[in-house]
């Protein structure tokens, strides 16, 4: 297959740096001209790799730092990092876009219990201790709930998760002692301790104190002995199965490349797990107190290992004969 303009156009729309541009051009003098044909700017530059993008309408601005450029060729901004409401509602302007702003404790107090719709997370505390609010519906434009988000939340009744969350903080709903109905619409199972959910990514939650429907229907709370993972999950996120003390054995299909921090910490019925090939990176505390994981394989494809994913694990004086793991995974700190 011959790559043309637009096949290299788009290869190098993933390029991490200018030199990289500055090489292709050099190297293959077909592809000369490949920087002037962007609209946009594929990466952050500075007042120098600016004039190597000549007709760049678009400036995207990936991180707080990045230089920002008022030439009169721009017509239009585009904000990637993290920003508070309050500070987008200071800072938008006509042509400018925000890809990522979060709904603070601050704005919350300020704006109230509306989430607007431009928002994209919800920040750490965003509504705790907030008394007034009953019911909640999380808006397809929110991707992220930060932790203890809805800590304390004493009236909260019923709340609506749709497919667009990804990613559910640490004590998100601690203390709703009044919570009873939940929707979630991307369930996958609910175990005696916890709800899963989401693809591709799993992802669990602490199933709060007083819940009684999912979904409309009264739950029926399975005590987990045994997990099977669809094979449509590409990653089990940071604690997807911490604390699930019954769980004796675990199937983790070749579609996961990923086991988040400490993903099975204290799973202290865990017995054998197989981690398939697929798999490069465990997180920190990966099997922190395992104590009754006797049989693990580590495979070739895990180059990196992180502090303390054996710690108090059942197998850790077994698993310190092995030279390629190093002490600090058997460390807390």
């Amino acid at each position: 297959m011959k790559l043309g303009y637009n096949e290299i156009m788009i290869t190098s729309m993933y390029f991490d740096d200018i030199k990289d541009f500055i090489n292709l051009e050099i190297g293959i003098k077909r592809f000369q001209g490949n920087m002037e044909r962007f609209h946009f700017n594929p990466i952050p530059l500075n007042e120098h790799s600016r004039k190597l993008f000549p007709n760049i309408e678009t400036f995207h601005i990936y991180n707080e730092k990045d230089e920002e450029f008022d030439d009169r060729r721009v017509f239009k901004y585009v904000i990637w990092y993290l920003v508070s409401y309050s500070e987008y509602l200071k800072k938008k302007e006509k042509w400018s876009v925000y890809k990522n702003i979060e709904y603070t404790y601050e704005d919350r107090n300020k704006y109230g219990n509306t989430i607007p719709s431009e928002v994209k997370s919800l920040g750490y505390k965003c509504f705790y201790n907030c008394d007034s609010l009953t019911t909640i519906n999380i808006p397809s434009s929110i991707n992220k709930l930060g932790n203890y988000c809805f800590d304390a939340c004493k009236s909260l009744k019923s709340i609506t998760i749709t497919t667009s969350v990804s990613g559910i903080g640490d004590y998100c709903f601690s203390g709703c002692s009044s919570l009873t109905s939940m929707n979630i619409e991307n369930l996958q199972f609910i175990s005696e301790d916890r709800i899963f959910m989401n693809e591709p990514v799993l992802v669990s939650i602490e199933i709060p104190d007083n819940i009684q429907i999912i979904n409309g229907k009264n739950i029926f709370k399975k005590d987990i002995n045994k997990f099977i993972i669809p094979s449509s999950i590409t990653k089990l996120d940071n604690y997807c199965f911490r604390y699930c003390s019954t769980l004796t054995t675990i199937n983790i299909p070749s579609s996961i490349s990923k086991l988040g921090s400490e993903c099975f910490r204290q799973c202290k019925s865990l017995k054998s797990i197989t981690i398939p090939s697929s798999i490069s990176e465990l997180g920190s505390w990966c099997f922190y107190g395992c104590t009754s994981l006797t049989t693990i394989n580590i495979p070739s494809s895990i180059t990196s290992f992180v502090r303390g994913c054996f710690y108090k694990c059942g197998c850790e004086e077994e698993l310190m004969k092995n030279e390629r793991i190093p002490r600090k995974c058997f460390e807390w700190w």
